[in-house]
């Protein structure tokens, strides 16, 4: 294990990589944007540049924070309460789930809008949110979350949405299939908004959240018992800090899909420079998340201009190589 850097010095510069995104992200494209005529588009002039920057960089940019830093704490929630440095977001079936309800709406053209959310938005935050029912409730034992009857529960359930979702994939015509497919490499192709400024609350409370669990989860993740002995109450914990990972990752797989790796590779990168600190971790990650999805967003819509990839391509290109050099080192992170 390499010598891990101060962790405070550290956290200073994932903000500042993210402020970094936010500036130059927008700025960043096949077309030239000047400045001038970026700030036009405020004063009510409608210039190409103006809606270039407003209606179509900005947003995803905003949507990449969001989503990025929202999986990337969900990682690290989710791999201290499952004693599992290879856990992810999506471990439990939250993906599949979401992917199902998604589909599922897909194929029926089952269409309508509310508070800015479309039908596909709301079916998969109802899956995402039926599934981490149900992994709860089969997860539970004696009163407590059973961390292995949670994991058996997550993967019984991959697999039998699995099954559904190539059901309604054999049922689908070319142009269902071409959506469906689409949706599930997951994306930040948004110009809507309302749907941004309405999930941001929830990501940042659910953030808020876990950031003061950060002591408790310092000593959670030494082991159940150690924790007792320190006086946490365990299962209190574990009950709140699932619900708010849960509920994180439903509202941004809800409005990006099931973007792969993130909740993954920024946990692990963290770890190996600054330590297993939660204090500093939580919110590194959530700065860190967020740029990275941000810069993996701009080279996707760039690469291969003007064909526009799903960052999920990108992500997953990056996080497959990472995952193989993770097992190759043949140690923990």
């Amino acid at each position: 294990m390499p010598k891990t850097q101060h962790p405070g010095m550290i956290l200073l510069a994932t903000f500042l990589a993210l402020l970094g995104a936010l500036a130059l992200a927008p700025l960043i494209g096949s077309q030239e944007l000047h400045f001038g005529k970026v700030m036009a588009y405020l004063s009510g002039t409608t210039t190409p540049d103006g809606v270039i920057f407003f209606k179509v960089r900005l947003p995803r940019v905003l949507l990449g924070v969001l989503a990025g830093a929202g999986l990337a704490v969900a990682g690290v929630v989710f791999q201290v309460l499952l004693r599992n440095p290879l856990a992810t977001p999506y471990t439990l079936g939250v993906a599949s789930g979401s992917a199902f309800g998604a589909l599922l709406v897909i194929k029926t053209g089952l269409v309508f809008s509310f508070l800015g959310f479309s039908s596909i938005q709301f079916a998969a935050f109802a899956g995402s949110f039926a599934t981490i029912l149900l992994v709860y409730l089969l997860g539970r034992k004696a009163g407590r979350i059973s961390v292995y009857g949670m994991i058996l529960a997550g993967v019984t359930l991959n697999y039998l949405f699995a099954a559904l979702i190539l059901i309604l994939h054999y049922l689908a015509d070319f142009t269902e299939t071409h959506q469906m497919i689409r949706w599930t490499i997951g994306g930040l192709d948004i110009s809507n908004y309302a749907v941004i400024l309405r999930s941001y609350p929830i990501v940042l409370a659910t953030l808020i959240v876990l950031f003061l669990l950060s002591n408790a989860l310092n000593v959670l993740s030494t082991g159940e018992e150690m924790a007792l002995s320190k006086g946490v109450s365990v299962s209190l914990i574990q009950k709140i800090a699932f619900a708010a990972a849960s509920l994180l990752t439903a509202t941004v797989v809800a409005v990006s899909g099931p973007i792969g790796f993130i909740g993954l590779i920024i946990p692990h990168l963290l770890r190996m420079v600054m330590g297993t600190d939660h204090r500093y971790l939580i919110p590194a990650s959530a700065c860190l998340g967020g740029a990275f999805l941000v810069a993996a967003d701009t080279i996707a819509r760039t690469i291969l201009s003007p064909i526009d990839l799903p960052v999920g391509i990108i992500t997953t290109l990056l996080g497959g190589p990472f995952f193989l050099w993770v097992l190759v080192r043949q140690q923990p992170l």
